[in-house]
């Protein structure tokens, strides 16, 4: 979306009231709508027999791709669930409505909503078995049954068109090196021609080749086997139910695999995804009008697809007019856009490590920029080192045993740029970035890269705890404001309109005395009979849903609450030049040692975050400058830190200390997890806080407390680097 569009979005985004009404393209009366039914699996790249993949054993995705459309290029935008699944389910780049920072809450704009509700309010019945992991919790108006056996299409109302998602666990990263009995007899099921031989495993070039890895590998395709067979299962079941001519079926992955280097990274191994759809003849033409044939059985598209063209390629096919703001394009429908010419994808802070990359791809090159050079790409995130594939990696590392590739990974710093030929370089070991004989093609994504980052308010230079500052201006996030009940007599029968008065909120509504009574979207007036009884609520994306209010047929009407949201941030935002002023400070990272005269100005910027970047600029050039000694009273608690780092560094660690374990005991868990990391990375200067250090383990946020227990470890000598 260009920015233009952005800011036009925003400036509708104050309107008053339920879902905004809903466009069908197709609003002949009873006209028949295709089912959808996603089959999405977790961690896994196209590592399937019918993607090529000699040591895969999928035989039922490959039946499944003979019958469909096999998408060779499609890509998520972020390489691990749930920034993953935050775009998806909006249409929207994690980055643009603040959902990219793994497990956040997020608070995104208030035009932003689930695409599952424009299905909803056309008539489609929504379910989803079971993960949501969007970054905000979910709304009761996005789904008609979320989580467990009811989250399927056979619980529909008769004559309703569906949308279902069932969401498979089985190759989740966690099952890769789950050794336990359950796994094992689960593993036991496979016969021999299913079983991968660990000795048969074609590693990648950045793996050490030990036995720990190939078990590793081995498993990671058994699970995928095991997952084969799960789709075959659902697959029966629309058979028999005599659903599979009726219903267009998707099959992907998340992200990609769980494996080391895979998962969390923008290389093609963390975002480069299986996406299979196979479409009934009868809707051939409905989704393809321009050429039907594109979809017939075992065909092959290489057009790049990004997981934000999910959303608006459902309402493409479900008839529904895709909403302006949607920055993903419909690749499927009647609204089929042009092919795209890049996809774009972002790491933020995953889990309790910060880093801020982006990438861009087109079909043959990847172009990486890495936002923090200084740090190395080996930070520890302790879900990610209990694979037994990274304890081999900084087993052998420590030992001075990894070989070329393999020692890539524990570089001290990562190059400001990276760029790699996917055509002739599969795992993107080899940095074209400093070749002049692709200069042109360097230059080229990089100017991709901004363009991108400026038209989508990329907010990822904002520390996150200014972000959260901003979102939530230093209070809980908000509730929506209760809904209003205005009710007409008609005869006897009373027919009652709803409102909510917080801008972007949705209404969930239920008839009847049982609290079992599922909840409705309410799309427009609703008809309560004599003694029947109304129960709303309201709710929004990012803020907490309002409290019940209960009306009984003929009562007097319910003012709505007033609204008490406060001015959205991504409004206030887009008033100031806070991001271009970020971008273009950010710019002369490439200059070395003359960047240092931008970086000192930088200090005296108006806006912490501004400031923020100046200080880590000046540490990492490593010459030691009076003028961050005076932002160790900065009131902004984030550059405080960074100020304090950097002075630790320098030698001053006994006036700069105090102010890392002040922080420490900050309300905010995010200014308490930025001090953890500080106190870590300072390393034996840290060690006279020990006592003050060892007392953050009681910290509620479990992230201070995993980053403080390798801090507490690497002092006491046992962490394995």
């Amino acid at each position: 979306m260009k920015r233009r569009d952005f800011l036009k979005a925003m400036g509708g985004a104050a309107a008053v009231g339920a879902l905004p009404r809903i466009t069908l393209a197709d609003p002949t009366p009873g006209a028949e709508r295709p089912n959808i039914l996603w089959i999405s699996t977790e961690d896994i790249s196209p590592s399937l027999g019918c993607y090529g993949d000699k040591y895969a054993v999928t035989p039922n995705l490959d039946k499944f791709a003979s019958q469909g459309v096999r998408y060779d290029r499609c890509f998520t935008h972020a390489p691990v669930c749930a920034p993953s699944r935050s775009g998806i389910i909006t249409g929207m780049y994690p980055t643009t409505i603040g959902t990219h920072l793994m497990r956040c809450k997020g608070v995104p704009p208030p035009y932003v909503r689930c695409f599952t509700e424009y299905l909803r309010a056309a008539g489609y019945f929504c379910t989803n078995q079971s993960k949501t992991d969007y970054q905000f919790d979910p709304p009761t108006t996005a789904w008609d049954v979320c989580g467990g056996a009811k989250a399927h299409w056979r619980t529909r109302p008769e004559g309703k068109p569906f949308f279902s998602v069932i969401n498979l666990t089985i190759t989740h990263e966690s099952q890769i090196r789950n050794r336990k009995k359950a796994m094992l007899d689960k593993l036991a099921q496979l016969g021999p021609d299913e079983r991968h031989d660990p000795a048969r495993a074609v590693l990648p070039p950045y793996f050490p080749d030990t036995p720990a890895v190939r078990q590793d590998w081995a498993q990671y395709y058994d699970i995928i086997t095991l997952m084969d067979k799960q789709v075959a299962e659902i697959l029966q079941q629309l058979e028999e139910d005599g659903l599979a001519e009726d219903t267009i079926v998707w099959f992907w992955g998340d992200h990609g695999q769980g494996m080391s280097r895979g998962k969390r990274w923008l290389y093609d191994s963390g975002i480069h995804v299986p996406l299979i759809i196979r479409v009934p003849e009868k809707w051939r033409k409905r989704v393809f009008p321009d050429n039907p044939d594109a979809l017939k059985p075992g065909s092959v598209n290489g057009d790049l697809v990004a997981f934000v063209d999910f959303a608006p390629t459902m309402l493409s096919l479900c008839g529904v007019q895709i909403p302006g703001h949607m920055q993903g394009r419909a690749f499927l429908g009647p609204q089929k856009a042009e092919p795209r010419e890049y996809v774009y994808a972002a790491r933020d802070r995953m889990d309790e490590t910060y880093d801020i990359i982006r990438a861009v791809r087109d079909k043959r090159f990847k172009y990486i920029r890495n936002y923090m050079p200084h740090l190395t790409y080996a930070q520890d995130i302790d879900y990610m080192n209990q694979m037994p594939t990274m304890q081999e990696m900084r087993r052998l590392n420590a030992e001075g045993r990894l070989v070329g590739p393999q020692k890539n990974f524990f570089l001290e710093q990562k190059p400001i740029e990276e760029l790699y030929d996917t055509e002739t370089d599969l795992h993107e070991v080899n940095n074209l970035a400093g070749d002049p004989k692709y200069k042109d093609v360097l230059a080229r994504m990089r100017t991709e890269h901004l363009t991108w980052a400026k038209q989508t308010g990329d907010v990822g230079l904002i520390p996150e705890p200014e972000l959260d500052e901003m979102q939530q201006s230093g209070g809980p996030y908000e509730a929506t404001s209760p809904p209003g009940v205005t009710p007409t007599q008609k005869g006897d029968a009373t027919i009652v309109a709803l409102t909510s008065l917080t801008p972007g909120a949705s209404i969930a509504c239920r008839t009847g005395r049982s609290k079992d009574a599922g909840w409705q979207l309410y799309t427009e007036p609703i008809v309560l009979d004599p003694g029947m009884v109304l129960t709303a609520k309201a709710c929004r994306l990012g803020f907490r849903d309002s409290k019940d209010v209960r009306y009984e047929a003929g009562g007097p009407a319910i003012p709505a609450e007033p609204s008490t949201a406060r001015p959205h941030w991504r409004e206030q935002m887009d008033k100031s030049d806070l991001l271009e002023r970020l971008r273009a400070l950010k710019a002369h990272d490439v200059e070395g040692e003359k960047a240092r005269g931008t970086y000192l100005k930088a200090l005296n910027d108006p806006d912490a975050s501004v400031r923020y970047w100046g200080v880590v600029g000046l540490h990492v050039l490593g010459k030691e400058d009076e003028a961050i000694g005076k932002l160790l009273n900065d009131p902004s608690p984030i550059v405080r830190i960074a100020a304090a780092e950097a002075m630790c560094d320098w030698g001053r660690e006994k006036e700069a200390r105090p102010v890392l374990l002040d922080a420490a005991k900050h309300e905010s868990q995010s200014v308490r997890h930025n001090a953890a990391i500080a106190l870590g990375r300072i390393g034996e200067k840290a060690r006279p806080a020990l006592p003050e250090i060892k007392d953050m383990l009681k910290d509620k946020y479990g992230y201070v407390k995993r980053v403080t227990q390798y801090t507490v470890k690497r002092l006491e000598g046992e962490a394995q680097r």
